[in-house]
């Protein structure tokens, strides 16, 4: 059994009504948590210096690009694109201290994409996208 299943016990509809914030706060963790077991396996870094490395993938402007790119490259499904385009325009009332108002909506659409997937146990597609990413 997957442990995915045990702790996640909603099903696609009941992951489908949640607030797309809720998958970007997830979405969040778990982009970070992928970066960091990257860096973390593929360089020799100090623990300061994988978090600085970090950043780079993980800051707002990074994240809006790499969503962007994916659109552009159509790498995402239509159904990704608008999960996407829900968590980029859902309001937030958060106003970014380091990114432009559209790089931090745009980061917002793609941590809820992550979100989404990584909650409807769609793990190989989540990795498929992160890798993307970071190649």
């Amino acid at each position: 059994m997957n442990y995915l299943d045990e702790i996640l016990k909603k099903d696609e509809s009941q992951i489908n009504m949640m607030s797309p914030l809720t998958w970007a706060y997830v979405g969040d963790s778990v982009y970070e948590l992928y970066v960091r077991v990257y860096l973390a396996s593929t360089t020799n870094l100090n623990p300061h210096k994988m978090h600085v490395e970090s950043i780079k993938y993980v800051k707002a402007g990074a994240q809006a690009k790499a969503v962007k790119e994916l659109i552009d490259n159509n790498f995402l499904s239509d159904e990704e694109k608008d999960i996407v385009r829900r968590g980029r325009n859902t309001q937030n009332h958060h106003l970014p201290k380091n990114a432009s108002l559209e790089d931090y909506s745009y980061s917002t659409g793609f941590e809820a994409l992550i979100g989404y997937l990584f909650l409807n146990k769609k793990e190989e597609r989540v990795k498929e996208i992160i890798e993307n990413i970071i190649k």
